[in-house]
């Protein structure tokens, strides 16, 4: 038995990832930057086996549902096209965050299988090798796979589409406290309502202003010019959901606490702490600050009735190998 353990982070993308050119690829329609975290992990611990007949995957103590778990045998499949073997594998997988709320699990547990399953089967891939083959599984998990602050290449093949480290981790003393409003998984995942984004009318003038605003996002970060970032991370994340809200059908992620949390960040910021909002495909949202003010965010956040838990993230490093496995 070859036994390898994994930990992947989760990202929070500045500029998002909305809509595919290639489906069975998963090539996105535009590049987009994100920043890996240091506070939502999946552990993933992989063992090929010659006396296992079938996969056996646990994550969070359970099983999958039926789609999901074809999703992750799908995967493994690959890394033993790779690596020219046929055993079948034990796969133990937990996250310290919730599932499913739009905090990009499948990001961080797709790059912690894609490590694990790699390292367990013995191959040795680059940075990039492993950042094409995590966006296999999921497109965002490519990010998960460099350190620190990522960027994610708009490529039309799958050579030319993973994910590079522009800045590390520690190149900008910022946070991400995140507000969990609700722990129940969203009823559309990412993926189905991908498949739908083109039927929005604005998703041609949004592809068009893309690149720019790439460029502008790295400036920004290189600079450290924190408010014009934060003004431009809440644009982008009100202009993704336009995108969700005017296809069709619709997808309405946001619930009554996301809403509210978004209208106060501009009343806590005419209080003079700068913080600003994004928020990814759900419902949970990530408020972006300096950290010398994280205390000062945390200390409003905890005051609301709608916030379940508080996640404070600083910079994180991306997948990496540990001796601390599963089983």
């Amino acid at each position: 038995m070859s036994k390898a353990t994994a930990v992947g982070p989760s990202n929070i993308a500045f500029t998002k990832y909305w809509g595919r050119k290639d489906e069975i690829l998963r090539l996105p329609e535009n590049g987009s930057v994100s920043m890996n975290l240091s506070n939502l992990l999946t552990t993933t611990t992989v063992a090929f086996s010659d006396s296992l007949t079938s996969d056996e995957i646990t994550i969070n103590g359970g099983g999958l549902e039926e789609g999901e778990t074809a999703r992750v045998i799908k995967h493994l499949d690959r890394v033993r096209k790779l690596a020219n073997i046929n055993l079948k594998t034990r796969v133990v997988s937990s996250n310290n965050f919730p599932s499913g709320t739009g905090l990009s699990s499948s990001a961080s547990g797709f790059a912690a299988l894609t490590l694990a399953a790699s390292a367990a089967a013995g191959l040795k891939l680059s940075e990039k090798e492993l950042s094409i083959l995590a966006r296999q599984g999921s497109g965002s998990a490519c990010r998960s796979i460099p350190s620190g602050f990522v960027e994610w290449l708009d490529g039309d093949t799958s050579e030319t589409s993973y994910a590079v480290q522009i800045f590390p981790s520690s190149h900008w003393a910022i946070a991400d406290v995140v507000g969990v409003v609700s722990e129940g998984k969203k009823e559309v995942s990412t993926s189905a309502g991908q498949q739908s984004a083109q039927s929005s009318p604005f998703m041609p003038l949004r592809l068009s202003r893309m690149k720019g605003k790439n460029e502008q996002v790295k400036k920004l970060i290189e600079e450290k010019n924190f408010k014009e970032f934060g003004q431009l991370l809440e644009a982008e994340a009100l202009e993704l959901h336009t995108i969700m809200l005017t296809q069709i059908p619709a997808l309405i992620y946001w619930t009554p606490g996301t809403l509210r949390i978004m209208k106060l960040v501009n009343h806590w910021r005419a209080e003079g702490i700068p913080v600003y909002f994004t928020i990814n495909t759900g419902q949970d949202i990530h408020l972006i600050c300096e950290e010398e003010n994280i205390h000062k965010v945390q200390k409003k956040l905890g005051h609301l009735e709608e916030v379940r838990d508080i996640i404070i993230n600083t910079p994180g490093e991306g997948a990496r190998l540990t001796h601390q496995h599963l089983f």
